[in-house]
């Protein structure tokens, strides 16, 4: 019992890690569906962590830093859709310079703001969000099994993780069910058919851009202000990367995106409890090999193990409307 117990509290731990994974694999699944490549998952997760965090403590809310988090992610993914949509430019290198501009802004202006070495103070009590006990948790707690995976694994999560977890069924009736989602899929496949049916491409493409912001200021918003206390430098770690080969494991649909999220994630529970373990033959495992076991297993997923993904037919590639 004890073993299934441990079982329980790496899932746990599996769930809190993947949740900022699974909003952004599917903030990314609506832009390249929509035929747009976004590499800047990061930067907008990174500018939402620290919008959140830095409002957040000023404000004394967790909610209004959430929704400074959506604001300030929102504000990139128009510029990234600016850019790409309505000037047709390279879809890669503006994803990469909202990465690299993020990534020196943020530091820089927390530095600026409150003078902590690039970091926002400490946030806590109505600043955070807290972890939520459901009905009965510590009633059925001491109930063999069923009670374990009701108290410790479903129960004392933060609404986000919630949140998370409602995203996936939401955005995959959006997806495959809806009017607005039948478009952003024919609109990835084939722009010059949904522009003879005359509907507009560039707006529709803002559109999936514009749910891409809101996903990902969700996201960044959870990095600080649930799963942490704070905006660090460079807190998301790569994280956007992660979600984005998630998404190609998952070839581009919800459910399979969510369980390569799990995996990732899992792996990065994983290591975490490695660290200093002393395992039979081998030994004491080197930290930084067992810190870079999620990004090893990235690559070997992606280079031999996935299968051939078929992406959208349309993605990466400016629609021009023929005269």
């Amino acid at each position: 019992m004890e073993t299934f117990h441990i079982i329980v509290l790496l899932m746990d731990a599996t769930f809190r890690v993947a949740t900022p994974l699974v909003l952004a694999a599917l903030a990314g699944m609506f832009s390249e569906r929509a035929g747009i490549v976004d590499i800047g998952l990061e930067g907008k997760m990174l500018g939402a962590a620290f919008a959140a965090a830095a409002v957040a403590s000023v404000s004394g809310s967790a909610w209004v830093g959430l929704g400074a988090g959506i604001m300030a992610s929102l504000a990139l993914s128009a510029l990234h859709a600016y850019a790409c949509v309505t000037h047709k430019g390279n879809q890669v290198v503006s994803g990469m310079a909202i990465n690299i501009v993020v990534a020196g802004l943020a530091p820089t202006l927390a530095y600026a703001w409150f003078q902590m070495g690039g970091q926002t103070p400490s946030l806590g009590g109505e600043a955070r969000f807290h972890s939520i006990d459901l009905p009965f948790s510590d009633a059925v707690r001491e109930i063999p099994i069923l009670g374990y995976i009701y108290a410790d694994l479903i129960s004392g999560h933060n609404i986000l993780v919630y949140l998370a977890a409602a995203a996936v069924p939401i955005c995959a009736w959006i997806l495959y069910k809806s009017r607005f989602g039948l478009r952003i899929r024919a609109v990835g496949e084939n722009p010059h058919a949904v522009d003879t049916a005359g509907i507009s491409v560039d707006l529709l493409r803002y559109k999936a851009l514009a749910v891409t912001g809101f996903l990902c200021g969700i996201s960044g918003a959870y990095l600080s202000t649930a799963h942490g206390a704070g905006f660090i430098r460079d807190m998301t770690a790569g994280k956007g990367y992660l979600a984005l080969a998630a998404l190609i494991f998952g070839k581009w649909r919800p459910v399979p995106t969510l369980l390569a999220c799990l995996l990732f994630a899992f792996t990065d529970a994983v290591q975490i409890r490695l660290q200093g373990v002393e395992l039979p033959i081998v030994g004491v495992i080197p930290v930084q090999f067992i810190q870079a076991l999620p990004y090893i297993l990235t690559v070997l997923l992606l280079a031999g193990f996935v299968g051939k993904a078929h992406p959208p037919k349309a993605i990466g590639t400016p629609y021009i409307k023929e005269r």
